[in-house]
């Protein structure tokens, strides 16, 4: 069986994904990042919730230790 190369159909998202590889997040980017995809999915189930009930919780459960920030 030949194996072939498992590029992306275009060059653009090869070059992405590159450059994405190279990134470090830091702690704060993190918790940014957890708070949108929070507030992403449970504002579809429930537009009710805010952001920033989302950045209230999410800041709550870290400083009781119910949650680890960064990776």
């Amino acid at each position: 069986m030949c194996m072939t190369s498992q590029r992306s159909a275009t060059p653009d998202l090869d070059d992405l994904l590159v450059k994405a590889r190279g990134i470090v997040m830091t702690s704060a980017d993190h918790r940014e990042q957890m708070i949108s995809f929070v507030f992403g999915n449970t504002h579809i189930e429930n537009p009710a919730i805010t952001r920033e009930m989302v950045t209230e919780a999410y800041d709550r459960l870290l400083s009781e230790g119910r949650i680890r920030s960064g990776h």
